[in-house]
């Protein structure tokens, strides 16, 4: 039961009255418990929160934030967490901050937007996304997942989340069962403002307005349908987190991939000019790569179910391209074991002829992987060369020391390059790249060029004496590429 106002002092003067007011006012959380007490049902308490009837054609479900209401809390991240049964270092819902001049700050509560676009369905290589098509709730399905986390990357707002216990990826789905029952989701009934509700937009509308949240990722890649209204935010609004320099992570076995199998077409594409022992060591350095990949996965068996994703997915062609360029080493390598037969020649010929330009291919495809998640330091124009000068120095280590030097001068040039927006006076990806391999990543930055210059005296020595050190210095310069990149999300708040 809540407690009566207390009554009037006798001869109470104006100091006396404006005490006994303090003493009644209540704060958000109090009200909020004190509507629970109250015995009304617990739907009645919420219904004004959600839409009275479900979409119509051209309309979804989507989320609205009132900022002047929003106070930090986190109460909808914990209601999100508990409600959903989340892992202890799991969340689909975040509180960040957004900063500008004069002293302006923002509290921000953001998860899923359930865009009209949604990367994450399109990136996905397996079709574990759906975009309802009565709802347009983008729901993530658990049992298609195969854990390759490529829609963490292709999402701009960092949404979906990898649930390490489970080895699949997971997101926010706007409760939607409990929104089919006139239920509203978790965060909007633990918000003590009701800063979040659910209403209904018009797709249409939104396709012209595109606009959204000043200081958050571009909405003009998957058109958010979050709605953030009740305060004007500066058009200069930055993210609170902006500028820290946290490295992102490593993702290891996907730098084993890229280097080890860019390195085995570059050792297999020279021994078409060298021996039967280069296409040997080639083969084998290449299928070490194929198989780490697989060590990125959560769910490696479900893999084969790749093809789902062709349309849209260059993971999924990235996948496709590779398994059809797989037997080229194999056929390199095991060629001159085979008993003759009369097409034999023809074989070897038709090998030969196709291998260069297949592997290259394939390598376009990895390249296309990193730029399509629209990531500034993973675009086609950064990643292709550095991808490509990988496998141009493991032909030419085989083939001709002068000209591997020329491929290791090229690759010193590029690393050169990226280091030089450190002089910008305006933050930038680019900067913030270059501020991470000269700050946290200094030692693997200082790696990279001492492994690359070594290799040019040792591969006048010998190919194999240097070949160590090339994939020491292209794993260095893989690890820079995953843990430097400024990954694109929802505003953050001060660690």
């Amino acid at each position: 039961m809540v407690s009566p106002p207390p009554a009037p002092f006798p001869n109470e003067n104006l100091v006396d009255k404006l005490l006994r007011e303090q003493s009644t006012l209540q704060t958000p959380v109090a009200r909020f418990s004190e509507e629970h007490d109250r015995g009304t049902t617990r739907t009645d308490l919420f219904k004004h929160l959600i839409p009275f009837d479900r979409p119509r054609e051209g309309e979804q479900y989507a989320f609205q934030v009132e900022l002047d209401k929003c106070t930090g809390c986190k109460a909808c991240v914990v209601a999100c967490h508990t409600l959903n049964g989340l892992d202890e270092d799991e969340a689909w819902r975040d509180v960040g901050l957004l900063e500008a001049g004069n002293g302006f700050q923002q509290t921000v509560t953001s998860a899923c937007h359930h865009c009209l676009d949604p990367e994450c369905l399109t990136g996905c290589p397996v079709g574990a996304y759906e975009k309802e098509e009565d709802t347009g709730i983008v729901r993530h399905l658990d049992d298609q997942c195969i854990g390759c986390e490529y829609c963490i990357l292709k999402c701009p707002y960092d949404v979906p989340k990898y649930s390490h216990k489970r080895g699949i990826v997971r997101k926010c789905d706007m409760c939607h069962q409990r929104l089919a029952d006139g239920e509203a989701p978790a965060c909007v009934q633990a918000c003590p403002t009701e800063a979040i509700s659910i209403i209904k937009i018009d797709t249409a509308a939104l396709r012209k307005e595109n606009n959204f949240l000043p200081g958050a990722p571009t909405p003009a890649i998957t058109s958010p349908t979050t709605r953030y209204v009740g305060r004007n935010v500066p058009a200069n609004a930055t993210p609170a987190d902006q500028t820290q320099l946290v490295p992102q992570p490593a993702h290891w076995p996907l730098a084993l991939m890229l280097v080890f199998t860019q390195i085995g077409l570059g050792i297999s594409a020279a021994s078409l000019f060298s021996s039967t022992t280069d296409a040997i060591v080639g083969f084998l350095i290449f299928n070490a790569g194929m198989i780490a990949a697989t060590l990125h996965l959560g769910k490696p068996l479900k893999a084969w179910r790749f093809f789902l994703g062709l349309k849209t997915s260059w993971l999924s062609r990235e996948i496709l391209a590779f398994s059809l360029i797989a037997p080229i080493p194999l056929i390199l390598a095991g060629f001159p074991f085979l008993p003759d037969f009369p097409l034999k020649s023809l074989l070897l010929t038709a090998t030969k002829w196709s291998a260069i330009p297949a592997f290259i291919s394939a390598i376009f495809t990895s390249a296309m992987i990193y730029h399509d998640t629209r990531r500034s330091n993973w675009h086609l124009a950064k990643s292709l060369p550095a991808f490509l000068l990988t496998f141009t120095s493991a032909v030419t280590l085989f083939v001709n020391p002068v000209l591997f030097t020329l491929s290791a001068l090229a690759l010193i040039a590029l690393e050169i390059s990226l280091l030089l927006p450190t002089r910008q006076p305006d933050w930038s990806p680019a900067q913030h790249s270059a501020k991470l391999r000269l700050g946290p990543l200094n030692r693997v930055t200082r790696t990279r060029f001492f492994t690359l210059a070594l290799s040019i005296p040792l591969s006048f020595i010998s190919p194999w004496l240097a070949l160590p050190v090339l994939l020491t210095t292209e794993l260095s310069s893989r690890h820079l590429f995953f843990r430097t990149v400024q990954a694109p999300k929802m505003p953050g708040g001060l660690n």
